[in-house]
């Protein structure tokens, strides 16, 4: 689909805007360094304010940085406008033209090029088979659901075969369901097509579920970068650790190493944890546990009382304190198993692989 597949790299990016209250200067972006593989699927992620739909738009071109270079595959292009750029942008509004049918729509950026009329029909019919419109070009983009809406906006910025791809929260829009279908469409046509993509969301199961790797911003740097199993099960701080997923933190010292395995002390209590080579015997830890890969127990760890016990369908969902300490657990398939109710006193159990320090 794409002529070139490109990457998109990042070096030492600022963007420096002014508080209108206090007309102070502070960076939305500050000193951001990345390298985006050519193919790949990369979501840039975090809360509002994070400076991710930022990044997005000096990579557009429709914010200029105030320091750093941006590159397109090889190719400095700070100097080059929008339209001068080898991307293409699908936004969260869609930004459809109303009085045009499908067809019309899709076509609108060939026709500007000035594309000859045959080599227009073709790739637009191309593109709506792969996006699934086929068969409903005369089609008025008002009679259209909401989902139809976007795929008209993904045809209309893939036909134009950019070297890379550029997402601005697509999906925010649309009712959940939805979000769904279309969030596996998208990963489905960038994957057929070959092209680099770039995706913007504040929504964690999306990026999950989209990418090749998750760049995870806090106040206009990057705290991560990596896959998603990565991202989840190693994350490097607190904020990363509660951004993507739920996430229990309990604090300890590291008191020993046995090969790979490091014992951590917890109010009194030693528990083994995986992977913890990197944390010094006697230094502070935070150990990390998922909702999913800890368990109530007759016997464990350490005791606490349950507080919430709720039948979820695929999982019994608890709420324990361990002390003042409010921990989160989800027992997937509860069918046939023990179930804890409010008031017990149970044990918390895990395995040394399901725990990490941060």
């Amino acid at each position: 689909m794409a002529k070139e597949k490109k990457g998109v790299r990042l070096e030492h990016i600022s963007k420096i805007y002014q508080d209108p209250k206090t007309k102070k200067n502070f960076y939305a972006v500050k000193d951001t360094s990345l390298e985006i593989k050519p193919g790949s699927f990369v979501t840039l992620l975090g809360p509002s304010g994070c400076g991710k739909t930022t990044t997005l738009r000096m990579i557009a071109g429709f914010e200029s940085p105030d320091e750093g270079e941006i590159y397109l595959g090889d190719e400095p292009i700070n100097e080059l406008t929008p339209n001068k750029r080898d991307t293409a942008m699908v936004f969260q509004s869609y930004a459809l033209l109303p009085h045009y049918n499908i067809f019309d729509n899709v076509a609108y950026g060939l026709k500007i090029r000035k594309i000859p009329a045959d080599e227009i029909k073709r790739r637009v019919t191309n593109i709506l088979k792969l996006v699934g419109l086929e068969g409903m070009e005369s089609r008025m983009t008002n009679q259209m659901s909401g989902g139809q809406q976007q795929r008209v906006a993904l045809a209309r910025a893939l036909v134009l075969e950019p070297g890379v791809l550029l997402f601005d929260e697509p999906l925010s829009n649309l009712d959940a369901k939805l979000r769904v279908t279309m969030r596996t469409e998208i990963r489905r046509i960038q994957q057929e097509a070959g092209i680099t993509a770039i995706y913007v969301t504040h929504d964690q199961s999306e990026a999950m579920a989209l990418s090749d790797c998750i760049i995870i911003m806090e106040k206009g740097v990057v705290s991560q970068m990596g896959t998603p199993q990565e991202i989840y099960y190693h994350p490097k701080n607190k904020f990363v650790a509660d951004f993507i997923g739920d996430a229990n933190f309990l604090e300890g010292k590291m008191t020993k190493h046995e090969g790979n395995i490091g014992i951590v002390d917890i109010r009194g209590t030693k528990v083994k944890v995986a992977d913890a080579s990197d944390i010094a015997v006697g230094d502070a830890t935070t150990v990390v546990l998922r909702p999913e890969s800890t368990q109530l127990r007759d016997e464990g760890y350490f005791p606490v009382k349950v507080v919430v016990s709720s039948f979820m369908g695929a999982y019994q969902l608890y709420h324990v304190m361990f002390g003042d300490t409010k921990l989160i657990i989800h027992e997937y398939n509860p069918k046939g198993k023990k179930i804890y109710n409010m008031g017990d006193i149970a044990y918390i159990g895990f395995e040394p692989g399901s725990a990490h320090c941060i």
